[in-house]
């Protein structure tokens, strides 16, 4: 596995795991985000960033973004996947 793969699937496992939040949950956050350092599959010791905004307007949907990266120097070339949380 190539370590873009590896960044992608750690990425697309995180967001998974933070769009799983209810969107009232959520809603009470907003803006919100965090990082902290992971495992990915291939075992290589990454960052991990997660942010909650609102997609538009406020009230509304919320985007989820998620990036995976080896280090600070290399934020804009890790893996980074978004998800939009519907207000229902």
């Amino acid at each position: 596995m190539s370590t873009a793969d590896d960044l992608d699937a750690l990425a697309q496992e995180e967001l998974a795991q933070a769009s799983g939040m209810p969107w009232a949950q959520l809603a009470l956050l907003i803006p919100w985000g965090d990082a902290y350092e992971g495992i990915t599959p291939g075992n290589l010791t990454v960052q991990l960033a997660r942010s909650y905004l609102w997609a538009a307007e406020a009230d509304g949907d919320i985007l989820c973004e998620v990036r995976v990266y080896l280090d600070e120097a290399h934020y804009d070339y890790g893996a980074r996947r978004t998800a939009v949380i519907r207000r229902s």
